[in-house]
Order: structure tokens, then C-alpha cells, then sequence
């Protein structure tokens, strides 16, 4: 029970990772609030925590807008009174192609989202974090470890990401808040299960296959898994890692070392 009764606020609450990190900080000990813009899909991850013996508050957000972003953290001061971990776990696709030739526009859209919103999240939350003396958690990704094409609008957001948690960490340290990243590989849920067998059907072989070609080149011959990146999350949201700030933790079974 390493979040016995902390409260945890969760920011893209989906299928995948976002509801991972929610049940498993409720798993754990915590209450949750859960944002993201899509309130049934929100109802059913409260479901899931309120099963666990914990609360929940469903948060309807668009955490690239102020206002909306300031009514989320009024959402979890008026519920609990107090934030202890704020995970920003909300992403945006970047376009997929070389930055010689990205849209502009296009790269700055996936940067209100990837980077900025973060950042509004983090700077809303700092005083309540503050008095809890609590922790921020980046999800990030495993292209922070690679160049390949055309992957690269994806590492400059994911590597600004990066850059800017390490920054606050040095600023917000003096405050007794701690922010820290999880940068996961490939991710087995719904997403990347559907792209296997969209593979394997343009292949002629099975998802099965597209799997183990995958995972033969990684160390531990498969692919994380939702609830192992959470975990993962919850050390950093925990007073296990009271005295870590400014680190990144690669959560990818060995595909890249770092």
C-alpha cells in the first residue's frame, strides 16, 4: 500500500496506460481523480476504483485550456483537500514524418498537448503539491532512446518533455516537490494489438508472429504491459522515492539500456 490514502490525480484517462495508472494508484492505497475529455470512458475507470474500496472524482477536462485546467485542480481540492501526485499521462500523436518535411502547424498542435499542457498541469497543481510536499510524474516515451524515421516531430516532443521535467525538478525541488519521468517501450494493450494484426494482415502471418520477431531483439523476449509502467509510476508517486527527482526510468524490457 505505498499511496496509502494519497490522492492522485491522473490526467488521459484511456483503455491503455491512463487507466492502468488509475486502478493501480487505487490498488495501492490511493484515491483518484480521473481527467480526461471523454466522461463515459471516465465513469467506467471510477467504477473500477470505487470496486477497489477507494474514491474516485470524474473530472471532464480539456487540459490544453486554462479554465478547464483550473476547474480540475478546484475538482480535487474541493474533494480531498489535498494533492499528493500529479501524473501527466494525457498524449497527442505527433505527425509522423521527417522534421525536413512536418507541418509546422501540425508539430505545434501535438506540443500543446505533449509539452505545454504538462507544463499548465504541473504549474496549477505546485501549490497543493507543494503543501503535500508530492511528486509529478511524465510519462514519456522509449524515442527518447532512438532516431529512427520518421519518428522525429515524436522525440522533439517526447525530448522537450524531458528537458522541461528536469528543469522543474530543479526549480520546484526547493518546494518539496519532486518530478520525475517514466519513458515506456512498446506498450501491450489495445492500441499496439491492433496495429499487430493490422501488420500481420499485410504480411500474411499472424499477430503471434509480428510479436515474436518484436520481442527477439528485446531482453526479456516480450513486451510491457500497462500495469508494469504503472507500477513504475506508482514508485515515483510513493515516498519510496523520496529522495529521486530529475530521473527518467525506461520501463521497456530491456529493448533499449540507458
Amino acid at each position: 500500500m505505498l499511496l496509502q490514502d494519497k490522492v492522485v490525480v491522473v490526467s488521459g484517462i484511456g483503455p491503455g496506460l491512463g487507466r492502468a495508472i488509475a486502478v493501480r494508484s487505487a490498488a495501492a492505497g490511493a484515491d483518484v481523480v480521473l481527467a480526461a475529455r471523454t466522461e463515459s470512458r471516465l465513469a467506467e475507470v471510477a467504477k473500477e476504483i470505487t470496486d477497489l474500496g477507494r474514491r474516485a472524482v470524474v473530472a471532464p477536462t480539456d487540459i490544453t485550456d486554462e479554465t478547464s485546467a483550473q476547474q480540475l485542480v478546484e475538482a480535487a481540492t474541493s474533494a480531498f483537500g489535498r494533492v499528493d501526485a500529479l501524473v501527466n499521462n494525457a498524449f497527442a500523436m505527433p505527425p509522423m514524418a521527417d522534421l525536413a518535411e512536418v507541418v509546422l502547424d501540425d508539430l505545434r498542435a501535438c506540443f500543446e498537448t505533449n509539452v505545454f499542457a504538462a507544463l499548465r498541469l504541473t504549474r496549477l497543481f505546485a501549490p497543493a503539491l507543494a503543501e503535500a510536499k508530492g511528486s509529478v510524474v511524465m510519462i514519456n516515451s522509449a524515442v527518447l532512446r532512438h532516431s529512427r524515421q520518421p519518428y522525429g516531430p515524436y522525440k522533439m516532443a517526447k525530448t522537450t518533455l524531458l528537458a522541461m521535467s528536469q528543469s522543474l525538478a530543479t526549480e520546484l525541488g526547493p518546494r518539496g516537490i519532486r518530478v520525475n519521468s517514466v519513458a515506456p517501450g512498446w506498450i501491450w494493450a489495445d492500441t499496439l494489438k491492433w496495429y499487430f494484426d493490422y501488420l500481420a494482415k499485410e504480411r500474411g502471418v499472424t499477430a503471434a508472429d509480428v510479436y515474436s520477431e518484436t520481442a527477439s531483439t528485446i531482453d526479456l523476449r516480450r513486451l510491457p504491459e500497462p500495469d508494469e509502467i504503472a507500477d513504475a509510476v506508482v514508485f515515483f508517486a510513493s515516498d519510496m522515492s523520496r529522495a529521486v527527482t530529475g530521473a527518467c526510468l525506461d520501463v521497456n524490457c530491456g529493448e533499449f539500456h540507458h
